[in-house]
């Protein structure tokens, strides 16, 4: 990338751009990732305690990551998409570490995310980040879509007491959300 890139909470206005991300990050059209909507990313993304980050560069939104409180312990990383050409300067790690730290200051105890069986190559891409398949159910897998396979990360040493994962502010290779 030529140009600086910020990483910014998602707001509604945002939800154009990044559906375009999401859209144009190369995810298998088989994975039901193909069928979200702007009302699906609505939902999910302004639910209560749920929020998202877009990264934008001068072209505009370049990656974009989701996020939703799954009980008391598990906040859930979802819409991971980064566009082709932004891809290997670290910007995935970025929104990672975003998702990560909304869970500390949350005090959530780990972090899980769901990978579509249509992209596990991006498996050693979370397996360097601390991630760990695990037999977990993904709560808001698409019936229709063959199951994902689950990674969870331990998140210690809450940065702040109480939930501040939906709070103003604290909403600092794609995966697939199948909700």
């Amino acid at each position: 990338m030529t140009t600086a890139t910020a990483l910014r909470p998602v707001n509604r206005e945002d939800i154009p751009a990044f559906h375009a991300v999401m859209m144009s990050a190369g995810m298998d059209p088989r994975s039901s990732w193909s069928r979200t909507t702007p009302q699906d990313l609505e939902r999910s993304l302004f639910s209560p305690g749920s929020g998202g980050f877009l990264a934008v560069s001068g072209e505009g939104g370049v990656g974009c990551v989701g996020y939703r409180p799954d009980g008391p312990q598990t906040l859930t990383l979802n819409k991971l998409a980064t566009l082709p050409h932004a891809r290997g300067t670290g910007l995935g790690r970025a929104l990672v570490w975003q998702v990560e730290h909304v869970a500390r200051a949350g005090g959530y105890g780990r972090v899980l995310l769901a990978v579509s069986q249509f992209n596990l190559d991006v498996l050693p891409f979370y397996e360097k980040l601390g991630y760990v398949v695990s037999d977990d159910t993904y709560a808001h897998a698409n019936p229709s879509s063959p199951p994902p396979v689950v990674l969870v990360k331990p998140i210690s040493a809450p940065l702040s007491e109480g939930r501040g994962a939906g709070g103003e502010g604290s909403r600092p290779q794609p995966t697939e959300d199948t909700t």
